[in-house]
């Protein structure tokens, strides 16, 4: 749907955008990154392990999240968030496992410092219908005190893949699914071209929004993060 392009990011702390590859190089020159580590610091909070996290589709790699997590946060957590960033539509079941599919499943009570090391992916499923699979990859850690009192904070997110209008060309907001499926087009629309678009027998059109389940079992939104 979205055309392959260099994936790039917004860095939540200075809002400058940085390529997807770069997210930790960019943290440790951003000011205002070190001025929260600093104010962090000085909240009282106790230390413990915090893990740096790139959450990302499974097969459209150009929607990432990177995150922190508490070493002493469960993976419960980590799944209301993933759910209220990218995935709530119907409160599907969900659930973490190694080796995607079949593989082994982990708890969601398990605390995330017993299951996160260097290098582990895990692959995180939603809906066992219209399934979202999203990769959980462990880039790294540090000891230090956690940035806020929420056991998740966001560090950093794709930029909304570009989606331009299949007629004119135009910034896309709308989403048809029966021009993607049955004619082969990518099924993008702006304002103007959805106003009177035929293709009501896939019902209604979907909004674009930043998150890999657009379009998915009427998932439309609201893709922001909920701290």
């Amino acid at each position: 749907m979205a055309k392959r392009m260099e994936t790039r990011g917004i860095c939540a702390f200075c809002g400058q955008e940085v390529a997807k590859r770069s997210v930790a190089p960019h943290l440790q020159k951003c000011q205002k990154y070190q001025e929260s580590l600093q104010a962090a610091e000085a909240s009282g909070r106790p230390p413990e392990t915090i893990w740096h996290i790139r959450v990302q589709d499974a097969y459209a790699k150009y929607y990432w999240l990177n995150l922190e997590m508490k070493g002493s946060a469960t993976m419960n957590s980590l799944d209301r968030y993933l759910r209220a960033i990218w995935l709530e539509c119907c409160d599907h079941l969900s659930e973490f496992t190694i080796g995607g599919w079949g593989g082994r499943k982990i708890g969601k009570g398990r605390k995330a410092d017993l299951v996160f090391q260097p290098g582990v992916v895990l692959r995180h499923l939603y809906d066992f219908g219209t399934t979202s699979e999203t990769d959980i990859i462990v880039v790294g850690s540090r000891q230090g005190v956690p940035l806020t009192q929420h056991p998740i904070t966001l560090l950093m997110r794709n930029k909304q893949p570009e989606m331009l209008c299949q007629v004119c060309g135009e910034p896309a907001v709308w989403l048809c699914h029966r021009c993607i499926y049955e004619d082969d087009l990518t099924g993008c629309l702006c304002d103007e071209h959805a106003q009177d678009h035929p293709h009501e027998d896939y019902g209604e059109l979907y909004r674009v929004v930043n998150s890999p389940r657009m379009g998915l079992c009427g998932y439309e939104g609201p893709a922001e993060p909920p701290y």
